[in-house]
């Protein structure tokens, strides 16, 4: 059997064209990093300080190398790092589980009060939620990363959702991978119930936890707009992909 001959400038280009990809995925990696360390010190100053820490979970991903090109290609992006990083804004993606719709809106605005983080798109499907009834507040946001080159701002997607919205959010993830996206009407039917159901039990635990606290304040039910908000890219999905 004859060995193909791969040409050694080829065998440097393909390596040089890896190394460059994993820098650029390097970047997101710590960008989300640095997000997840600012709410893991909100979250164990609340431990300490505060009676009520409205962190239940955090959680994050970084996109592959082949979901990344296949959304670059679904959606006819020039395959460049400029241009993906500037059309694809979930690339890094970081999810913070609430006990309450309240605790969302409040580590939004500390998140974004940061003086390092730059907001660059609210979509509040709290307030405004989606048709299927889901339910989540997504936010795509800028940090710098310092790295030996120099500074870069690498944008990071962070959605904050209660625990019911997360637990309604997997279970539709879930039913639309098991039926390749072409879920039965019936099952649709009942997810939108479930949803439902979901924030009012949302509405009731918050109304328990105010009463228990003593406080009659009302409970905040629209975020803080991003200045000249854009559309979020990172899909019309429920979840952190």
């Amino acid at each position: 059997m004859s060995q193909v001959h791969v040409d050694d400038s080829v065998i440097a280009l393909a390596r040089e064209l890896r190394d460059e990809m994993q820098q650029f995925l390097n970047e997101y990696r710590f960008g989300m990093r640095e997000i997840e360390t600012k709410l893991e010190i909100l979250r164990d100053d609340f431990a300490h300080h505060h009676s009520h820490n409205p962190i239940e979970h955090l959680s994050s991903r970084l996109k592959s190398i082949d979901s990344m090109l296949e959304k670059i290609q679904r959606r006819g992006i020039e395959p460049q790092f400029d241009t993906i990083r500037e059309e694809i804004t979930d690339i890094a993606g970081v999810r913070v589980t609430c006990s309450f719709v309240s605790d969302a809106y409040r580590l939004f605005e500390l998140l974004i009060g940061q003086d390092d983080v730059e907001v660059l798109a609210v979509k509040d499907y709290i307030a405004n939620p989606k048709p299927n009834g889901y339910k989540s507040l997504h936010a795509v946001v800028t940090v710098p990363v310092f790295l030996p080159r120099g500074r870069v701002n690498v944008p990071v997607e962070v959605q904050f959702r209660t625990i019911a919205m997360d637990f309604w959010a997997s279970l539709e993830h879930k039913i639309y991978y098991k039926y390749d996206k072409q879920v039965p009407q019936k099952l649709l039917d009942e997810l939108r119930e479930a949803a439902l159901t979901a924030s009012d039990l949302d509405e009731r635990m918050e109304r328990l936890h105010r009463q228990i606290r003593g406080s009659e304040e009302e409970a905040p039910t629209t975020a803080r707009p991003a200045p000249a908000p854009r559309e979020i890219t990172g899909g019309g999905g429920t979840h952190v992909a």
